[in-house]
């Protein structure tokens, strides 16, 4: 019997995180949201799932996050993303907004994290790899937090994460001057582990993997979370990032900014995304002129 579809049900939105079990105690993560992979509520949504499935698994040891597409890893938060939806959110396990919970929840999974980044990883995605355990990026990857140049507070806990990561001057490079890093100046600040030929990223990174995945689950845990609890910041950290964001992002003395982005490619394959830090000081510094 074929059974009657209810055509007023919301339509289910795209997966985002294609999850490869590749073994029980190894599994690849692919994130692939449009065209230049933003971050959205959806995507808040499922990587709350995804964290949960983490946690609850016994076996796996290592989960390896990558991207679908080569030239955005992910490219940032979605400035069209419905505000009140977000808002809204229900706190998540750890009291957090979702976004915050999600974050601090991957940095504590009972696995090792790695993030391959091939390509741009921005705002809320430097905000993703800063929360898993080991980068590795190929050398044409960028990273950055354009937020201030857009006139908002960053939301995800970069501060935290990034100073106690790179120091608190090259923290305060990074987000304040709210320029891009390429690969090689975030190895040598020690924003990413290490940086490899692109091409070799994959290959490089699968083989750490498996190795990892083929230790003992308990060493490998007991182990991590020590290192946790010796490193991450303390969750009540992030809650203030993002009530800042939240209340300086979208305001009107910034909307020249975006606007200028908005009709010049941003969140488009082509345009200011592919140079977004240079983008937004060209923007500063016509206002700069204008004020002379």
């Amino acid at each position: 019997m074929i059974s009657e579809v209810d055509m007023t049900a919301p339509a289910r939105p795209p997966a985002q995180f294609m999850v490869d079990e590749v073994s029980p105690s190894y599994w690849k993560v692919t994130f692939e949201n449009g065209p230049v992979n933003l971050i959205d509520a959806d995507s808040v949504e499922q990587l709350a799932h995804l964290v949960s499935r983490i946690e609850e698994s016994p076996a796996v040891t290592v989960v390896v996050f990558d991207s679908a597409n080569a030239e955005f890893f992910m490219a940032h938060w979605d400035l069209k993303a419905d505000k009140a939806r977000v808002a809204g959110m229900a706190p998540g396990p750890t009291g957090l907004h979702p976004y915050l919970d999600n974050l601090v929840r991957l940095s504590k999974v009972p696995a090792v994290t790695i993030s391959a980044i091939r390509g741009r990883a921005r705002g809320a995605g430097s905000e993703f790899v800063l929360a898993t355990d080991i980068r590795f990026a190929g050398d044409k990857a960028v990273l950055g937090h354009p937020e201030v140049g857009l006139g908002a507070v960053p939301g995800g806990g970069p501060m935290a994460r990034l100073a106690r990561l790179v120091g608190r001057g090259r923290a305060a490079e990074i987000l304040l001057g709210a320029d891009d890093v390429p690969a090689e100046l975030a190895e040598r600040y020690g924003y990413v582990n290490r940086v490899l030929p692109d091409a070799g990223l994959a290959g490089f990174v699968d083989v750490f993997a498996r190795r990892i995945a083929g230790f003992d689950k308990a060493a490998v845990e007991g182990a991590k979370a020590l290192l946790d609890w010796a490193s991450l910041p303390p969750d009540e950290e992030f809650g203030p990032g993002l009530a800042a964001f939240f209340q300086t992002s979208g305001r009107p003395e910034n909307a020249a900014r975006v606007r200028y982005l908005f009709e010049n490619g941003l969140q488009t394959p082509v345009g200011v995304e592919l140079g977004l830090g240079r983008a937004v000081g060209e923007f500063a510094s016509s206002l700069n002129t204008w004020l002379r």
